[in-house]
C-alpha cells in the first residue's frame, strides 16, 4: 500500500485594493484617536438613542404643574420596553459633573403612539435632582434611563371597589393608573391631600368628571391632615376594598397601623418614596459582596480601578478587558459612588435604590461604595 503525500496549499489571499487599504488605515487611525475611548463613545454623540446603546432619554418638554412640580416629557431610546401603569423608572441626571440617579413614577399613557413617556417631579427641599429637573433642566438634555420596574400596579382583572389614598406627589403613580384604565362600571374612591389648592398636582384633571371614579381632595393647611377615622365617613366599605396608598411617610405610617389594627392589612398596596443621600469623596472603602465568596472590604485611593483593587485584595473578578473583550467586567453598584477615570464623571446610588451597572475596569471609588458580584 503506497502512502500518498498530501500537499496543502497556502491560504489564498485576495489582493487588497487601494480603497480597502485606505479604509483599513482610517479605521486604525480612528481607533487610535479614540483611546482611551472606544468608537461607540463617539457614536453616542451622534445617535445616543439608537438600538444597542446605553439606555437614555431626551427631554422633549417640561410642563409646570404647580409652583414646585412639573411634568417632564421624555423620548426614550429604542431599547425602551414600555411600562405598566403605576411603575417607576430610574433617571440618571448629570449635575456639576456628578451622575445622580433618582426614581420617579411614570404618569403617561402607556399606549401613546408617539413613543414619548412622562414623569412628574415635585421639587423637594434640598432635593438636588428634583429641583434641577423642575427649575433648571431644558428640552434637548439627555438623561440616562433604566427600564421600568415596580409592583405598585393594578391586577389584570379590576375589582369593582377600589380605594386610592394619596398625598402630595404620591398622586403620580395613581394618575398613571387613572390615565390607563377604564373604570366604567367600577366604584373607585380617590382621597387625595395637599397643603393648599395651588399645591394640588393635576388639579384640573382630578376635578374633571371621570366615569366610575369619585375624587375627594383635602387641603391640609386649612382642613388638617388626613386621618384614618375619616374613612368610615367618606368610604364606609373601605374594609372590603383593595387599597393603593402613596404619599408622605407619616401619612403612610398612620394608615398602615390603622389597617393592621383593623385586621385588613392584606388589602394594602403601599408605595414609599425615599430620599437618596450619597457621600462623594476621593477614594474610600470598597466592599465586594456576593458571588459565593462572602464579603471583602478594602481601603483604596481614587486613582486605582475597582477591578485592580479587588484583584489585589484576592477577589476573583469577572473581566475580559485584558483580552480585548469589552464589558465583561460590568457589575452592579449597589451603594455609594464611583468615578469614571476616563472623564471624571461620577455615578452614585444608595441601598434604597435599585443597583446601577458600572465598568469596574475604568471606575474608581469616590467614597465608600459596594459592588455586588452576581452569582
Amino acid at each position: 500500500m503506497t502512502a500518498t503525500a498530501l500537499r496543502v496549499a497556502p491560504p489564498t489571499q485576495r489582493p487588497t485594493s487601494p480603497f480597502a487599504r485606505v479604509r483599513e488605515g482610517a479605521s486604525r487611525l480612528a481607533q487610535g484617536l479614540a483611546e482611551p475611548f472606544v468608537p461607540a463613545d463617539y457614536l453616542d454623540l451622534i445617535a445616543p438613542l439608537r438600538h444597542g446603546a446605553d439606555l437614555r432619554a431626551r427631554i422633549e418638554a417640561i410642563t409646570p404643574e404647580t409652583r414646585d412640580a412639573a411634568t417632564i416629557t421624555l423620548r426614550p431610546g429604542r431599547d425602551w420596553r414600555g411600562h405598566v401603569p403605576g411603575q417607576y423608572v430610574r433617571i440618571g441626571v448629570d449635575i456639576d459633573g456628578v451622575r445622580r440617579w433618582r426614581t420617579y413614577s411614570l404618569t403617561s399613557d402607556a399606549t401613546r403612539r408617539d413613543g414619548l413617556i412622562t414623569i412628574t417631579v415635585k421639587a423637594i427641599a434640598d432635593g438636588l435632582v428634583s429641583t434641577h429637573l423642575v427649575h433648571d433642566a431644558r428640552p434637548g438634555t439627555l438623561v440616562m434611563l433604566d427600564q421600568a420596574t415596580g409592583d405598585f400596579v393594578l391586577p389584570p382583572v379590576l375589582p369593582r371597589g377600589l380605594l386610592f389614598l394619596t398625598g402630595g406627589s404620591g398622586i403620580t403613580p395613581v394618575m398613571g393608573m387613572l390615565r390607563n384604565h377604564g373604570f366604567e362600571g367600577s366604584d373607585v374612591v380617590l382621597l387625595h391631600s395637599a397643603p393648599t389648592e395651588t399645591d394640588v398636582i393635576f388639579a384640573a384633571e382630578l376635578a374633571a368628571e371621570r366615569p366610575g371614579v369619585r375624587v375627594l381632595v383635602r387641603h391640609t393647611d386649612d382642613e388638617g391632615m388626613l386621618a384614618p377615622e375619616m374613612l368610615d365617613e367618606v368610604c364606609p366599605d373601605w374594609r372590603e376594598r383593595g387599597t393603593w396608598m402613596c404619599g408622605p411617610t407619616p401619612m403612610l405610617d398612620v394608615f398602615e397601623a390603622h389597617y393592621e389594627a383593623e385586621g385588613v392589612a392584606h388589602l394594602m398596596h403601599v408605595e414609599r418614596f425615599r430620599p437618596a443621600v450619597t457621600a462623594v469623596g476621593e477614594g474610600g472603602t470598597l466592599t465586594i459582596s456576593g458571588g459565593g465568596s462572602g464579603e471583602t472590604s478594602v481601603d483604596v485611593d481614587g486613582a486605582t480601578t475597582i477591578l485592580d483593587a479587588a484583584e489585589d485584595a484576592g477577589v476573583l473578578m469577572p473581566s475580559g478587558c485584558r483580552m480585548g473583550v469589552c464589558f465583561g467586567c460590568v457589575l452592579p453598584l449597589t451603594d455609594g459612588a464611583v468615578r469614571d477615570l476616563r472623564n471624571g464623571n461620577l455615578t452614585s446610588t444608595t441601598a434604597d435604590e435599585p443597583p446601577v451597572k458600572i465598568q469596574t475596569c475604568i471606575s474608581a471609588a469616590a467614597g465608600a461604595c459596594t459592588i455586588t458580584k452576581e452569582s
